[in-house]
């Protein structure tokens, strides 16, 4: 094992020996395998936004089996998606991929500036289906954000009893925030500290605007000098949220955007200690053949093979 890896694994020591297993599986597999740099593909875009948004432009990814076979094509560290798809597919390609599976979904048929999340799996399925993890979200800013504190913290509890990892969406979102605020780095660094005093051992945040949402935390800031002029110091900021980097810290990869853009933001959570990418419509939303040479650029802008 990298010692990257061994080091990583150090900052869990509460865990038991079948959760560090299965994070260093995280971490040890795929074209990043021992750098301590993940890149996973998330697929539950076809719950949260609906099938034609998500996969019309490439109808290949109708297809469960199509996402699988990107992820292990692309090497991918992981594969993350909601019960229905890792069961289309989990037999078929047992052990060729590691699983992650999402375990409460929201759709967009029904527009509620305070979401709450359905849980729409369980612990025991993802240990049915060879998961190495399962993932949760939270909207820390929702009206209904004490109710997923509490759900995530019982099955956080269940999942390390198990031995699989935790990962934490953490997407602030609610009537109580405006439309930039969710991305505002105090509000972000903020969702990472919740994530990690919840448990997870793998957080997933939106990368953070320079905005300033809370007038509280806006004096501090700016008191403080924190440094958040540029992304790559709002990274470190994001990172330094999460008990000082000793938790991984990994970026969305957001609606489909220019490659340059999307290989620019990469550099920066490198440079700024942040874990990797989770990369969905930015992935799947292109040919196979295409989406796997962008794959590839970012994960040698991660291993450094790339600037």
């Amino acid at each position: 094992m990298a010692d990257r890896v061994q080091e990583i694994l150090s900052w869990y020591s509460s865990d038991n020996a079948g959760t560090k297993t299965n994070i260093a599986r995280l971490l040890r597999h795929g074209k990043l395998a021992g750098t301590g740099k993940l890149v996973i593909l998330p697929v539950d875009q076809g719950f949260e936004h609906g099938p034609a948004r998500s996969f019309a432009v490439n109808p290949g990814g109708y297809n469960p089996l199509y996402h699988f076979q990107l992820a292990i094509d692309a090497g991918c560290n992981a594969y993350a998606a909601p019960l229905g798809f890792l069961e289309a597919g989990a037999s078929q390609y047992a052990g060729r991929i590691p699983l992650i599976l999402k375990l409460n979904s929201h759709d967009s048929l029904h527009d509620d500036k305070d979401p709450m999340p359905s849980v729409t799996g369980s612990v025991s399925d993802a240990l049915r289906l060879g998961c190495v993890a399962v993932g949760f979200t939270i909207y820390p800013g929702s009206s209904h954000c004490n109710a997923m504190y509490e759900q995530l913290r019982e099955i956080a509890e269940d999942a390390k009893n198990c031995g699989l990892a935790v990962v934490v969406w953490s997407y602030p979102r609610g009537s109580a925030l405006s439309k930039e605020g969710e991305t505002a780095i105090d509000v972000v660094a903020y969702a990472a500290q919740i994530a990690a005093q919840l448990g997870a051992h793998v957080i997933k945040v939106k990368l953070p605007s320079a905005q300033l949402e809370q007038a509280a935390a806006k004096k501090v800031y700016e008191a403080a000098k924190i440094p958040i002029t540029t992304l790559t110091e709002r990274v470190k900021h994001v990172v330094q949220s999460a008990f000082d980097g000793r938790r991984i810290v990994i970026f969305s990869g957001g609606a489909k955007s220019e490659d340059q853009n999307v290989f620019a933001e990469a550099r920066a959570i490198r440079d700024g200690g942040g874990f990797g990418s989770i990369i969905g419509r930015n992935s799947f939303q292109r040919p196979k053949a295409e989406a796997i040479t962008f794959l590839h650029t970012i994960m040698g802008i991660y291993s450094g093979e790339m600037q």
